[in-house]
């Protein structure tokens, strides 16, 4: 029986006999793995003037051979309150607590309309305990937090234990990725005119990363093949400073570049396989073809 975490007044929550994860489609979690753990993923949404659909249920390889074409870039959007209120109310059915993990606040909206929801779900059912956890991050970079309170919850720990497990990986995840053009960050409105072309000249590629929930400049590097080995290298020196724990090598549009650099690269400094996975097309529409990689270590890399 897991412990249960008290409330702010300090009169005890009852006990929980089980912990359900729920998160959002832009962690981009394997659907496998989300199976195998347990984790319900609710969707986002692409609208590409002629559609709307759940982003988990678009073909990628299509989808990014029209983005190439279109005159103007699809919209995203959140999850639908009714969404998530039918979500979390599935987990609390049977007297389980709910832990949201969910994209950076500073990216989208979904973590506010998951909170709006929780209330919603509480407001019918007074007795159901829900927590929101902000990822501070997306891709598999949320998804790692998901896992980590996953794996927690079917290993046996307690509401409060899971949170800290979800809240510990934070801390110990980078997520660098690198885009193959800058054309899509100009077309999104990302990045000027003026600095696109220049960048496109002087082939310029920028590394970048998300830190503190948004996404940030980590290198400026001189041609792709510089970026990949700039964030192998990083990846090595943080692995050898703080221990490794997983990674994913995430790909958008362009497998095969991910591929090569999972099995030529970044298997050996992590000493197994690892896995590569597409990167939600919520993500993918604003960044066009990339490689990136995310990694978790064993020891905080920041506070």
């Amino acid at each position: 029986m897991y412990r249960g975490v008290r409330r702010p007044d300090h009169r005890p929550r009852r006990t929980h006999a089980i912990i359900r994860i729920v998160t959002d489609s832009v962690a981009s979690l394997p659907a496998r793995l989300a199976e195998q753990l347990g984790i319900e993923v609710v969707s986002l949404w692409v609208n590409d003037g002629e559609s709307h659909m759940r982003d988990i249920d678009i073909d990628l390889d299509a989808f990014y051979r029209r983005l190439a074409d279109m005159a103007h870039l699809p919209t995203s959007s959140q999850p639908s309150v009714d969404s998530l209120v039918e979500a979390f109310t599935r987990g609390v059915a049977d007297g389980s607590a709910v832990i949201g993990v969910f994209i950076s606040e500073k990216m989208s909206g979904t973590a506010q309309a998951a909170r709006l929801a929780a209330d919603m779900v509480r407001e019918s059912i007074p007795e159901a305990v829900i927590e929101i956890v902000d990822a501070r991050s997306n891709s598999m970079q949320e998804g790692f937090v998901a896992v980590a309170a996953a794996k927690a919850a079917l290993a046996g720990e307690s509401l409060e234990g899971c949170l800290s497990a979800a809240r510990d990986t934070i801390a110990r995840s980078r997520y660098l990725f690198t885009p193959a053009s800058l054309e899509y960050l100009r077309r999104g409105g990302r990045i000027g005119s003026a600095s696109a072309l220049l960048g496109q000249l002087l082939q310029i590629r920028p590394i970048l990363t998300v830190e503190n929930g948004e996404t940030a400049t980590f290198a400026k590097v001189r041609t792709q093949a510089r970026a990949l080995s700039d964030m192998a290298s990083t990846f090595a020196a943080d692995v050898s400073a703080y221990g490794f724990s997983d990674a994913v090598v995430h790909y958008i549009a362009d497998r095969a570049p991910a591929e090569e650099f999972a099995r030529d690269t970044i298997a050996a400094i992590a000493g197994r396989e690892v896995e590569v996975v597409p990167v939600s097309p919520v993500i993918g529409l604003h960044v066009g073809p990339a490689v990136g990689l995310v990694y978790v270590t064993q020891n905080p890399l920041r506070p």
